[in-house]
């Protein structure tokens, strides 16, 4: 009977709903607390990891996410912070996120010297949309796609892109009629976003688009800003930094339903290539009908091995490529015309260059990118104060000191435990472990603020083209201006972002007198890539041409 009963009353505990829902909650508090104990213990170490760089005080719990207003002010509180603390300092993202922000040529040209990989938080936020591509993958996949990839960017190939781009520019620029000599502004970053979509459509995917004349707006370039607007939301919101959170969010739907947009597109692009190559899988053949482009020699690479990048993998080049090709040199070419319209005097130099170098043509060709060196000059200075990527940052997988003596992270020293000295030894095994766990550090580089740092560039607010003349440009740190990043994983698409933004610029002023709007000044926000708050506003009058 004692047996039976006791039974009975085990049975009764296993099932009584009160105390399993007790076990459950005590539980979920022993869970809680040792996931915060672990966050404390993060915290600690990387505030010891980053104790020789001195910055400004965090809020325990925000970090210096609350200094950032989104307000068209960030960027140049992260420039008066760095007065303060020269050369690098630490910014933290809420309570357990931290970054080395460096914003000296020195400091980035050890860091760009390496091969150390895209950081895991912010780039990772990526991945779901653009997948893991040459922006994000790393080690011998990194170099395996760059490889396969360089040749995509060959002279050969880039040449007969510029008749096409000035195709696309003459587009955009016929379109800007409607608002030639009307005394009123008007937005140019969507015309231009879609015109350098165009641009990247039929350069490197040989795609025919209308997107430029088609009416409303346009889904992909849509997806693209609200896509850019999320991700940038969920890096400074650190509940968001949970897959869980964010995607049970409204944002997370938000999310999700962007990335199908850019995923759709871009898979009817790969899709509709496949087709017409069903028959054609020699470049050499392929080459006989048309000028090779990008796709066609991703979907064609070889290694070694003679294997090729798999459906994966191209889509997220294609994606990759999409995003960075169109843009980023839309957001370049946007800043260099507002630029531009701020300094008359300069843009009036620049289209009488223009104007010469064309000698009476409405077009441009490969041969004439060489023939109007001060408006480059214009291009690079106007990159300078207005970086198309404001930002990069890399994850070290080892310690790394920089020419100053710093290192980052800072790794304990400890004496050697006597023989005999037991507590000594299981304190240094512990602190041991310790070091090795913060051997991986979160560097980001500013390149705003390297591009305005005032120790390397005289009056670096004021917009002077003679900075990049060459008895002036062989007086600084090549590292001093980095709009394409530096080292072995620069930006492999530079020439093309080049190539396009001449063309754009020099088309534009052969056409237009751009004018500033004194009422409309555009406010400063990183977006993935340098945006406006308020859109950048112009006015334009025609240009009479001499006959």
């Amino acid at each position: 009977m004692e047996l039976i009963e006791s039974v009975k009353n085990l049975t009764q505990f296993s099932f009584d709903p009160r105390r399993i829902s007790h076990l459950i909650v005590v539980f979920c508090l022993v869970f809680a607390l040792l996931k915060i104990a672990k966050l404390v213990a993060e915290r600690q170490k990387w505030k010891y990891a980053l104790k020789a760089f001195p910055g400004p005080s965090p809020h325990w719990l925000f970090g210096h996410v609350h200094e950032f207003r989104q307000d068209g002010t960030d960027l140049d509180k992260v420039i008066a912070w760095g007065e303060t603390y020269p050369l690098a300092f630490p910014m933290w993202f809420g309570p357990f996120v931290s970054f080395l922000n460096i914003h000296h040529p020195e400091y980035v040209k050890t860091l760009l010297a390496s091969t150390e990989p895209k950081d895991d938080i912010a780039y990772k936020f990526l991945i779901p949309w653009i997948g893991d591509g040459l922006l994000v993958s790393h080690g011998k996949k990194w170099f395996r796609h760059r490889r396969l990839l360089t040749p995509g960017f060959h002279y050969d190939v880039l040449k007969p892109y510029v008749n096409l781009m000035a195709d696309c520019t003459k587009t955009m620029l016929d379109k800007w009629e409607t608002y030639a000599n009307k005394d009123e502004s008007f937005e140019l970053f969507e015309h231009v976003s879609l015109m350098t979509l165009d641009s990247i459509m039929k350069c490197a995917f040989s795609c025919e688009t209308n997107c430029q004349i088609e009416s409303g707006t346009n889904s992909y370039i849509q997806a693209v800003y609200e896509l850019s607007y999320l991700i940038n939301l969920r890096f400074r919101t650190f509940p968001y930094h949970s897959d869980t959170l964010f995607y049970l969010s409204p944002h997370g739907y938000r999310f999700r339903k962007a990335s199908k947009i850019a995923h759709d597109h871009t898979e009817e692009v790969i899709r509709k290539r496949k087709e017409a190559l069903k028959d054609e899988n020699e470049l050499g053949r392929i080459q006989k009908k048309r000028n090779l482009d990008f796709l066609d020699i991703l979907l064609c690479a070889r290694d070694e091995q003679q294997e090729g990048l798999s459906d994966e993998a191209i889509r997220a080049e294609v994606d990759t490529f999409m995003f960075e090709g169109h843009d980023t040199t839309a957001s370049g070419i946007s800043w260099i015309l507002y630029c531009l319209a701020c300094h008359p005097e300069h843009q009036q130099r620049c289209r009488q260059e223009v104007t010469q170098a064309l000698d009476g043509k409405d077009t441009m060709e490969w041969e004439d990118l060489s023939k109007i060196p001060y408006t480059t000059l214009c291009v690079k200075e106007s990159l300078r104060l207005y970086p198309p990527v404001p930002g990069t940052s890399r994850k070290l997988t080892k310690p790394m000191t920089f020419f100053d003596g710093r290192t980052v992270p800072e790794v304990r020293k400890h004496r050697k435990p006597r023989h005999g000295d037991t507590q000594s030894i299981v304190m240094q095994c512990s602190r041991w472990e310790l070091s090795l766990s913060i051997t991986s550090c979160l560097i980001g580089t500013s390149v705003y603020g390297i591009h305005r740092n005032a120790t390397v560039w005289e009056n670096p607010h004021v917009f002077d083209p003679s900075r990049f003349l060459p008895e002036n440009s062989a007086k600084r740190s090549p590292h001093a201006f980095i709009p394409f990043s530096a080292g072995p994983r620069n930006c492999i698409g530079q020439n093309f972002a080049m190539n396009e933004m001449k063309v754009a610029v020099a088309l534009t002023l052969r056409r237009y007198q751009l004018e500033k709007d004194p009422e409309r000044i555009p406010k400063k926000i990183p977006r993935l890539v340098l945006r406006s708050l308020n859109g950048i506003h112009l006015k334009i009058k025609r240009v009479e041409i001499d006959p």
